[in-house]
């Protein structure tokens, strides 16, 4: 078998018609796979996020600046939200097992090159390669979180897994410190980078494609839970149609590519900008402040659970009315969080776990969002593309939202993070009673016709 063989989609297999067989093989993939894809997502944090931790020791080794560093930091933003969109395009019509392994292992790959390099051509070359391949990882995740769990449970697997992000950057911090301390900054790439060439391995095991790639039915049927009256027939699709019919032609995609913008313009500057807010304005420590972000993840982590709950139990598989509340939400807690005029820890650092809790929910549905109002087939393609706007919100959060705080101080800075709630709120209130659109046939039901592709969705 083939490199180009083993990414294609896996093949169909004969429906197994035991229910007993079907129900036992449905728990035993679906959690394998869900574990597989959690573990892989947060390895693809740490050879995202390893060069941040060990920049002091190979400023102090190396003589580079920080705009030298600067630089690197920019080119991995730019190629890793390119090709987030452009990797969901092929993670769409790939077999997610291969291809999020692959990704994992070169990552690590670029990451060791990186270990080994003394130039900044290289370390351009190595860094932007690395922002490349971290865009391999994402997209497959969509597409097993939507083809494994059904609209009525997803809400809840998609925040257990999406506590992935925050599990990976509060681990690697630790890895690549320790690292970098006692062996040197090449270090702090060598060992996570081989650790990712592992787990990529690892992942080429333990993860599968569909659940008729094994034989069992789609989830829509195991589970009874069709999102709408009308199904259309559920098979491989091109990519023309992906690309034009189910995500640029869509918008509600575009809809929630925007509020993504606004929604990480503000979790980016969050995470780089609250540090020297505390030092300045309060009178931190370093140490001190620097714990503000363990709470922004900590936060993170309960937001996901509970919004990835509550539009699945209150609000039965609705995303919208969670992403507008959170959304509004985050204005009150940044302007607390703002107007605060004392030094006070306790408060300061609940302030963070309530920024964190509301910033996480949205970041988290408004991606599964667009994988479910696109087409079951083209999730990848319409969370890579949401997920490359965001990005170009995120690269506001530097240099941008750094020359307003400069000119304008931290009132401008919290101002903009509040007016950016607000649009995203507002740009997601159309959508309230918006729920998946209609995507498989509920083949079991004789009568019921097949419907033309379309981007309407139910009500």
């Amino acid at each position: 078998m083939n490199l180009l063989n083993m990414l294609k989609p896996a093949p169909y297999v004969e429906e197994i018609q035991d229910a007993g067989e079907v129900k036992k093989k449905y728990k035993y993939w679906r959690m394998r796979i869900f574990i597989g894809m959690y573990i892989g997502y947060i390895f693809y944090y740490f050879t995202r996020n390893t060069f941040t931790f060990a920049t002091p020791a190979l400023m102090q080794d190396l003589g580079f600046n920080k705009a030298d560093l600067g630089i690197l930091g920019s080119i991995l933003s730019i190629a890793y939200g390119m090709s987030k969109f452009l990797s969901g395009i092929l993670a769409d019509r790939s077999n997610p097992r291969f291809f999020m392994a692959a990704g994992l292992i070169l990552t690590g790959v670029c990451n060791f090159l990186f270990g080994m390099s003394s130039s900044i051509f290289f370390f351009a070359v190595f860094w932007g390669l690395n922002g490349w391949f971290q865009g391999w990882g994402w997209p497959p995740c969509a597409r097993l979180l939507t083809h494994w769990y059904s609209q009525k449970e997803r809400g809840r697997w998609w925040g257990m897994w999406n506590t992935s992000h925050s599990v990976g950057g509060a681990l690697i911090p630790i890895i690549a410190a320790f690292c970098a301390q006692y062996w040197g900054w090449r270090y702090a790439m060598y060992i996570p980078g081989s650790m990712c060439i592992a787990v990529g391995c690892l992942l080429i095991y333990r993860l599968r494609d569909t659940p008729q790639s094994l034989g069992l039915p789609s989830i829509e049927k195991f589970k009874d839970d069709y999102p709408s009256v009308c199904h259309e027939e559920e098979k491989e699709i091109s990519i023309k149609q992906i690309l034009f019919e189910h995500v640029l032609n869509n918008k509600y995609i575009w809809i929630l590519a925007i509020s993504y913008f606004f929604v990480y313009i503000i979790r980016t500057a969050i995470n780089a900008w609250s540090v020297l807010y505390l030092v300045e304005t309060k009178g931190y420590s370093l140490l001190a402040a620097g714990g503000c972000i363990f709470w922004f993840e900590a936060g993170g982590v309960c937001g996901s659970l509970v919004a990835g709950w509550a539009s699945d139990k209150i609000f039965s598989g609705r995303r919208g009315p969670v992403n507008v509340l959170f959304s509004a939400g985050v204005v009150g807690a940044l302007l607390a969080f703002w107007l605060l005029p004392y030094r006070l820890p306790a408060i300061d650092f609940a302030l963070m776990f309530v920024i964190g809790f509301l910033v996480f929910g949205p970041q988290m549905l408004i991606g599964m969002a667009a994988a479910e109002l696109s087409h079951k087939k083209a999730a990848g393609t319409a969370t890579g593309f949401t997920g490359w706007i965001a990005y170009l919100g995120a690269a506001c959060a530097g240099y941008p939202l750094g020359k307003m705080a400069q000119e304008w101080g931290w009132y401008g800075f919290f101002l903009t993070l509040c007016v950016c709630g607000g649009c995203a709120a507002l740009l997601i209130l159309p959508l309230w009673n918006v729920r998946a659109r209609s995507q498989v046939v509920k083949a079991e039901e004789p009568g019921v016709e097949s419907l033309p592709s379309s981007n309407t969705v139910e009500a």
